[in-house]
Order: structure tokens, then C-alpha cells, then sequence
């Protein structure tokens, strides 16, 4: 398969993790992989490394799923030990993974929040490389690597062969959609929305009616933050958080995400709340 470069104008890093559960919050880091491509074109950089999860357990289905054990992370650095080496690999870059919108990036910006660090994605963009898959092509990675790059992937659900992977199919969907127009559910025809070009592609991948990554708050029609949960779902956040004082120490000393309760103090400091 022709090789394509990536059209970028700033580094671009491709992660995955895998980790002891699939609740962003509660769950931990037990591996992840990265790779780094910069606008200059050299060599991307790859950093792969096994975390130990401290005291959360790695699940049954979790263990099912990538084979990392108890035994196999316990001699490794907790992620506050790796947390500025991490930060410091990612730098400025934009973001890609598969799934890394609902998973990987908020899972991530948890620990980094746990180690003392403000990992922002604010000046970032991200691109879900699962996102166009399922818009374009419905189906899984491994699928997805059959069908863009013909391939099978050998090591499935190894943090690093998901990335390589992941790398992959990405150049396979640049070049199969060149110049192809999508039909979305409701029939409309969006004109070729594939390039290559990571601030195009992120436009393609991303909720912007969504707030946080767990997708607790999202933008109404006239794009006002409301709640996207609870019993105050498609209400204004600002005025339910000035009337109702009890429901934001709720949300601040329950198991929300550290961005959830960074918009919520940002709310209520912004509203005299």
C-alpha cells in the first residue's frame, strides 16, 4: 500500500491504552503506547511503556480483553512517576486514537489530573480514527485493518499493535475517501469530507455539540451549556447550579470526571454561583 505523509502543521500523536476497566474515573492506566509525527516528516517516535495500576484491580473482563496481569505490572511506575515524561512526549500535539474521544483521551486527562497536571485539549485537536470508520465503514479495528490496509492485525489488543494499526487505517481512509462524498442517515450529501488535514478530520469526528469528553454537559440550540444527565437533563447548567447549591456539591464530591468539575467551578465562579 502506497504510503501517505500526514498534511500537518503541528506534531500529531497517535495513543491507546489499556487499563483495569472501562470507567474513566474509577479505572487506571496499565499500559499505553504512543506515536509522534511532526510536520518536518522524520521518523516517527514511539513510546511504549506498562504502568502499574496501584491499588484498582485489574478486571476479569479487562484481563479478557488485553492478557496484562497483576504479576506483569507490579514491579512498574505508577503514572505519576511517568506522568511528566508522558506530558512532556505529547507536548502542543494534536490528538488521534480509535475510540480515544470516549476512552482513551478522558481516561488519560484523569490520571494526568491525579498526578498534579493540567493536561488541556482546549488548543488540540483530536481525531477519532473509530469515528470515521463508523461513519464511513461500520465495523471494528481489526475489520478495519482487513479492509483498508488488508491486513490481519497479529497481536490485537496490544497497546502498541492497536496503534501501529490505528496508524494504518488512518492512511488507508485518507486515501480510499479522497474525493468520496458521504450520505449521512438523513440522506444528506456532505461533499468529500475525508482529507488529509488532522483540523479537517477532527471537524469530521467531533460532537461539537458535546462539552467534556464524558459527555455530561452539551450545547442547546442557542449554546447554552446544559446538563446531558440526571434529573436535570436539557437544563440550563448556570441556573440550576445558582438555584440549586446542593446539586453542585453533589456533582463535585461525587465520581465525576476532573473536566466535569472543572466546568462546573468555571460555571458557578463565572455566575457568582
Amino acid at each position: 500500500m502506497e504510503d501517505i505523509k500526514f498534511n500537518i502543521a503541528k506534531d500529531l500523536v497517535f495513543f491507546d491504552i489499556e487499563a483495569t476497566g472501562l470507567n474513566v474515573v474509577k479505572d487506571r492506566i496499565v499500559q499505553i503506547a504512543l506515536i509522534k509525527f511532526t510536520p518536518s516528516q522524520a521518523e516517527p517516535v514511539e513510546l511504549e511503556m506498562l504502568i502499574n495500576p496501584g491499588p484498582v484491580l485489574i478486571s476479569e473482563e479487562a484481563y479478557n480483553v488485553h492478557g496484562i496481569s497483576a504479576e506483569a505490572v507490579a514491579n512498574k511506575p505508577v503514572f505519576s512517576q511517568v506522568a511528566q515524561q508522558l506530558y512532556d512526549f505529547i507536548g502542543t500535539a494534536d490528538l488521534a486514537g480509535y475510540n480515544s474521544d470516549r476512552f482513551d483521551i478522558p481516561m488519560l486527562m484523569e490520571e494526568f489530573a491525579r498526578a498534579g497536571i493540567d493536561f488541556n485539549m482546549d488548543n488540540r485537536s483530536s481525531v477519532d480514527v473509530q469515528k470515521i470508520f463508523y461513519k464511513m465503514e461500520p465495523r471494528t479495528l481489526s475489520a478495519a485493518y482487513r479492509l483498508y490496509c488488508n491486513k490481519t492485525i497479529d497481536n490485537a489488543h496490544d497497546a502498541l499493535a492497536d496503534v501501529r494499526a490505528t496508524v494504518d487505517v488512518l492512511k488507508g481512509q485518507i486515501k480510499r475517501y479522497d474525493g468520496v462524498d458521504m450520505i449521512d442517515g438523513d440522506g444528506f450529501t456532505h461533499p468529500s469530507p475525508i482529507k488529509n488535514n488532522i483540523e479537517e478530520l477532527a471537524k469530521f469526528t467531533t460532537n461539537s455539540t458535546m462539552v467534556d469528553a464524558t459527555q455530561r454537559f452539551k450545547y442547546n440550540h442557542k449554546g447554552e451549556i446544559v446538563f446531558n444527565f440526571g434529573k436535570y437533563a436539557g437544563k440550563n447548567a448556570s441556573e440550576i447550579l445558582r438555584n440549586d447549591k446542593q446539586y453542585l456539591n453533589w456533582i463535585l464530591d461525587k465520581d465525576f470526571s476532573a473536566q466535569v468539575k472543572q466546568i462546573v467551578r468555571k460555571l458557578a465562579a463565572d455566575h457568582k454561583v
